[in-house]
């Protein structure tokens, strides 16, 4: 045997690895996280320290709760990495409005993908997450089989997806972003092969074809073996002869072949060596001296097969750790396809739209739209993701969804300041936002109407307290300084800034001192701010400002709870005693607190009176031209109400009318087919009493065809001319069919086709062809009535059979007593019906025996044990057009 050092010349195939032409490969997407933050703002030089920017933007993603949106999509994903990505919120996010774009096509790519191929069906399920497995072999162990089989698998799969992305794309061209997610891979098609020529992965074992040394080691270790057996056998025999065991045993023991015997009679083995014996004591396993060379022979080539066969592991091990750079690449675009089936799998649960991520490019370039110019931020009908979501999986059902909220921010404004009660939504409108802004950075589609607009952010900050929570009560207002002072310093102009009560938690006059300076600083910083707050004086700033802009969270008068609607460009109150009042403060204590406001802000209540009624004599006059135009409307859809009814009346009286005049023609064709019926009946039986038997298929045939003739002139002609419809006609094996293909010709359906056949097998003669399914039909009406009207006839004639037995030539006149069905029956079972049916027959009789067509193995047999029973004078096909059934005339 050579040596290990050239294995890798043994192997009968090509041991060389394509290398791709790529030069660079994209950096692992597993790798990323979720965001690529900005350590420098552009509109502030001054650095911040790196721990800094990163805690405050993972504290933005926590209070947005940004791990649990991404969580939603886990049982979306196909594959272990997907799983894992999304539970640890490592998708990936766009780190330019054009990578954002792309993530979205890629989302909508897979929407109609999925209406297309099933995502079962495209097989990423079955590819593995291989990071382990190849970096095991890069550094330097040793791959088992099975994990080697886990490469091919996976390399397989990924080749498989890829090749029905490409079929799908050909017929519709939405889906060719995802074909470039894996275009350009190498799927090593190399390694695959050489895996699968050494390694058989169904029984996972090394073949003996991997390497020339190994099919030699294994072919004389089998010969050795067969050797050493056949002289076991013939010792253990011989012992067992002599009465030294009851039964001839051959067994294992230290790993070396050996046979059992009693002690007693271990002289029976001169010179063998006893290689362990019984609990009992009483029975030796020894092995012959004649074995002690085969059994050392079987020892070495034992372990030469092992070491070959680590040799054949080692190589290809190393395969792998080759293939690492490419096999990376190639999982972190199976990554990045299983997210985009996952986020399309997502919109689809929770019936998301695509939105529109536009930037200051796309601005520019759409400045002839008054649309674009008039809102920054224009959303309809948003709903938390993730109260949403909690709602959908909810296996109660869905019976209160989220209040949805429009956001509307117009493009010129910069700084949006939300005014209005406590828990009237202020603090949810923010996390919305917040959220639906990093699902459009990620591709993933957004719970709104219509189509979202919102600007593309490239850091999304956020300082948003929870009153519900313990955090929220143990946090300080330095605590809430600090945060938005680290995020002053990493702003940009492109960011989204979100501040929940800015500035609260302090004296109210320095509070809102500190909260307009931060506003006014920030304008001119940020894309958009958005911030919540209790302090009217701040609704003021967009006075004097057009930077700024107003919204309130609206608060219902009669019930005194929050309706959660957002009214954009108004200003709201806190509302504090009118909330105190609906859940029963104390009365002397509220009147005392109101005149307390009297006192304090007179002039803010005289004018926030004046603004209330200006604003209900607004919504009153809304209200009646909606009533004007819902009474028009309403008087409109009464006029064409009473229009159609009266239509209807007379539709009624034509349809009347038209049904009797049919009926009466119906009524005047029966009258006239049974009149007729009723004269051929009484003529038959007159001729057949005088008739001679030589004339009886005479009178029949005659009387069959007036039968024939009586039926054609009462069906409506409109009807025996219509072609039934083919689109989903499907053949029965047996039935008749017209192949266009053939000239119009006649042919017996052999095959039924299966549901993704478009060929059908069909007999013409004897010749059987495959034919296209579009290229036969069904008989038509007129085609049945010439081909099988004997055959009807026959059947509306069989009463008369009693009177024709007595003929000396058989009728060939076919009933049910006188017919044997063979279809369905295996071959014994159709011989042995065939079998007890001839002698039961009387002489002179004839007997149909329908066996059918299908594989022709039961016609076979049917005709050769005709041909060879006494009983049986001669057979015959039934009729020219009818293959599946023989009648056999009896002696």
């Amino acid at each position: 045997m050579t040596g290990m050092n050239s294995l890798s010349h043994h192997f009968l195939i090509p041991t060389t690895i394509h290398k791709s032409s790529r030069a660079a490969s994209p950096s692992s997407l597993r790798a990323h996280s979720p965001f690529t933050l900005r350590i420098t703002s552009p509109s502030n030089p001054r650095a911040t320290s790196s721990h800094d920017s990163q805690s405050i933007q993972n504290q933005t993603l926590e209070v947005l709760e940004w791990r649990a949106l991404c969580n939603q999509l886990s049982p979306f994903a196909s594959t272990t990495m997907g799983l894992s990505a999304t539970k640890n919120a490592e998708i990936p996010v766009g780190n330019s409005p054009e990578e954002s774009r792309n993530l979205l096509n890629e989302t909508a790519a897979a929407l109609a993908a999925m209406e297309i191929i099933e995502s079962r069906r495209l097989g990423l399920s079955e590819i593995q997450d291989l990071s382990d497995i190849v970096e095991r072999a890069s550094t330097g162990q040793l791959l088992t089989v099975r994990e080697l089989c886990t490469v091919r698998s996976s390399l397989m799969a990924a080749t498989s997806t890829f090749q029905k992305l490409l079929e799908a794309a050909n017929h519709d061209n939405r889906i060719t972003p995802l074909v470039h997610i894996l275009k350009g891979c190498d799927f090593k098609e190399t390694l695959k092969k050489k895996i699968g020529f050494c390694i058989d992965c169904n029984m996972s074992m090394i073949l003996d074809r991997a390497s020339e040394d190994l099919e030699i080691i294994r072919s004389e270790r089998r010969r050795n073996m067969e050797n050493l057996d056949s002289l076991l056998k013939q010792v253990s025999m011989r012992i067992y002869q002599a009465g030294g065991i009851d039964r001839p045993m051959i067994t294992k023991r230290r790993s070396r072949m050996c046979v059992a015997i009693r002690a007693t009679h271990k002289s029976l083995l001169p010179g063998g060596v006893v290689l362990s014996v019984s609990s009992s004591r009483a029975t030796c396993f020894i092995e012959p001296k004649e074995a002690v060379e085969l059994n050392n022979m079987e020892v070495r080539y034992s372990n030469s097969e092992k070491a070959e066969e680590m040799a054949i592991l080692s190589i290809l091990t190393s395969e792998v750790s080759n293939a690492q750079r490419d096999i990376s690449h190639l999982l972190d675009r199976i990554l990045e396809l299983d997210i985009a089936f996952a986020r399309a799998s997502h919109a689809k649960w929770m019936n998301g739209v695509y939105p529109n991520v536009t930037s200051e490019h796309s601005k520019t370039l759409d400045l002839s739209s008054e649309d674009d110019e008039s809102l920054a931020v224009d959303i309809d009908s948003a709903q938390h993701p993730l109260l949403l979501g909690s709602v959908l999986g909810s296996p109660k059902g869905g019976d209160i969804f989220p209040v949805p909220i429009d956001i509307k921010v117009e493009s010129r404004a910069k700084v949006v300041v939300i005014s209005g009660p406590n828990t009237g939504g202020k603090t949810a409108l923010l996390k919305t936002l917040g959220l639906i802004s990093l699902m459009s950075k990620s591709g993933m589609y957004l719970p709104a109407k219509n189509c979202p607009r919102l600007p593309w952010f490239d850091l999304i900050l956020a300082d948003i307290g929870d009153p519900q929570s313990l955090e929220q009560s143990l946090s300080t207002f330095s605590g809430h300084i600090s945060r938005i002072r680290h995020i002053l310093d990493i702003v940009s102009e492109n960011s989204l800034v979100l501040l929940d009560e800015i500035c609260s938690g302090t004296d109210p006059s320095e509070g809102v001192a500190l909260a307009t300076s931060i506003l006014k600083y920030i304008k001119n910083r940020v894309n958009v701010a958005v911030v919540s707050t209790h302090y009217g004086d701040l609704s003021r700033l967009k006075d004097n400002e057009s930077q700024f802009q107003n919204a309130a969270m609206e608060f219902s008068m009669e019930t005194f709870q929050p309706t959660f609607r957002v009214l954009w460009g108004r200003t709201g109150a806190s509302n504090a005693l009118r909330v105190a009042k609906s859940i029963g403060f104390n009365r002397r204590i509220l009147e005392n607190a109101h005149k307390w406001t009297e006192k304090l802000n007179p002039e803010q209540e005289v004018e926030r009176k004046g603004s209330l009624f200006q604003s209900l004599m607004e919504e009153r006059n809304k209200l009646k031209l909606q009533a004007t135009k819902t009474s028009a409307f309403h008087r409109d859809l009464m006029n064409l109400y009473h229009e159609l009814e009266h239509e209807s009346h007379d539709l009624e009286k034509r349809e009347r009318a038209l049904l009797k005049k049919e009926t009466q023609n119906v009524q005047e064709d029966l009258n006239s087919a049974k009149s007729k019926m009723q004269k051929l009946v009484a003529d038959f039986e007159s001729q057949l009493e005088i008739a001679q038997a030589d004339q009886y298929n005479s009178l029949i045939l005659k009387t069959e065809e007036t039968v024939a003739d009586i039926i054609e002139s009462c069906c409506p002609k409109d009807l025996a001319s219509v072609e039934e419809p083919y689109s989903d006609y499907s053949p029965q094996a047996g039935e008749k069919v017209v192949v266009t293909g053939l000239g119009g010709k006649l042919g017996t359906v052999v095959e039924e086709p299966g549901d993704d056949d478009e060929t059908v097998l069909v007999q013409h003669g004897k010749i059987r062809v495959r034919i296209k399914r579009k290229d036969i039909k069904p008989l038509s009406r007129s085609t049945i009535s010439q081909t099988s009207n004997r055959s009807k006839r026959q059947v509306n004639m069989k009463d008369l059979g009693s009177v024709l037995q007595m003929q000396s030539e058989p009728v060939r006149l076919q009933t049910s007593k006188n017919t044997l069905d063979l279809r369905g029956m295996r071959a014994e079972e159709a011989i042995r019906q065939l079998d007890m049916a001839i002698p039961g027959r009387d002489t002179g009789s004839i007997l149909f025996i329908i066996h059918g067509m299908g594989t022709g193995v039961i016609k076979e047999l049917v005709l050769e044990r005709l041909s060879k029973h006494t009983r049986v004078s001669r057979y015959e096909q039934a009729n020219p057009i009818n293959h599946g059934c023989t009648v056999a005339y009896i002696k």
